[in-house]
């Protein structure tokens, strides 16, 4: 899946983001050395690590593993200091369901066999549905990452029970900025349900699943963008043919892959005057989870009520 610098996306603030403010930022501690006092903390990605950092605020050092829109979880291949920080983490935090599969590989190799995991996509308890594949991209349902939060809290509890009261409560406090995303996504349901959209990869469909949105997309479309592979030239008439027939009311493009498949479909998109909105996988820098979520919803709703 080859991926392109992410395409930033614009920061939008309000109450329950002010509640969480500055537990994004902090830089990632080298080799995942904690400092003393501090639960040693590493994350497939840096989704997973801000949300971290939420939750434990001063009491951990996260070392997130990709934070580069150029770097591909999929073929990400771990180097000494990344197997060095894992043999020091207390807790790790993962996405699972294949996507992140490296970490899993270190720990199978014995890296570290103490830490407290957090599998997102097992806490789930998502799967595969009959003849298909699973969609991983568990970080765009916010039921699953509120249910991330409570196990996060319940892991770093484990390794620092002297804090477990701080870390329940922060976990509650960032529970709370997901819910005006919950209900964003009702107002887009209750407003465009059952209206279509095409996507360039399955990236954005559990947030526009839960707002109502129909996927009109080829299967073989997203499926060929996902993999890095050539799409067809059958199926690609049938997936521009959704823009030039309006058949889609809004294209979500994962900006972070880019090929000549998807900058066809953003351009027929266009052309047919049907607005693109551009998602992304890794958090872009300079953001945290709740601002970039809170873009990406109204940046939907945006685009359909035009």
């Amino acid at each position: 899946m080859p991926l392109t610098a992410s395409r930033r996306l614009a920061l939008l603030t309000g109450a329950s983001l002010a509640l969480l403010a500055g537990c994004g930022s902090a830089p990632d501690p080298a080799g995942g050395q904690a400092s003393p006092g501090r639960v040693a903390v590493v994350a497939s990605t840096n989704v997973y690590g801000d949300i971290v950092r939420h939750i434990g605020g001063d009491r951990v050092d996260v070392t997130s593993f990709i934070s580069d829109p150029d770097q591909d979880p999929h073929s990400y291949e771990a180097d000494p200091q990344d197997r060095l920080a894992l043999s020091r983490a207390e807790v790790v935090v993962e996405n699972g369901g294949g996507y992140d599969d490296f970490v899993g590989r270190m720990l199978q190799a014995g890296h570290n066999g103490s830490a407290r995991v957090v599998d997102a996509v097992r806490i789930s308890g998502k799967t595969a549905p009959p003849g298909g594949e699973l969609n991983e991209h568990v970080w765009y349902d916010f039921p699953t990452v509120a249910k991330v939060a409570d196990r996060t809290a319940a892991a770093l509890a484990g390794a620092d029970p002297a804090h477990a009261r701080t870390f329940e409560r922060n976990a509650a406090a960032f529970k709370a900025g997901l819910a005006p995303l919950e209900a964003g996504e009702a107002r887009i349901r209750k407003e465009h349900a059952g209206e279509g959209i095409a996507i360039t990869e399955p990236v954005p469909l559990y947030l526009t699943g839960a707002s109502g949105l129909v996927n009109r997309t080829p299967p073989a479309f997203s499926e060929a963008v996902e993999e890095g592979d050539d799409v067809s030239p059958r199926v690609l008439r049938e997936s521009l043919a959704l823009f030039s027939g309006r058949k889609v009311q809004a294209l979500v493009c994962n900006v972070q892959t880019s090929g000549p498949q998807t900058e066809k479909a953003e351009a027929a998109a266009r052309a047919a005057g049907i607005p693109v909105v551009p998602v992304t996988e890794t958090l872009p820098q300079g953001e945290d989870y709740l601002g970039w979520m809170t873009a990406n919803v109204r940046a939907l709703a945006g685009a359909l009520g035009r």
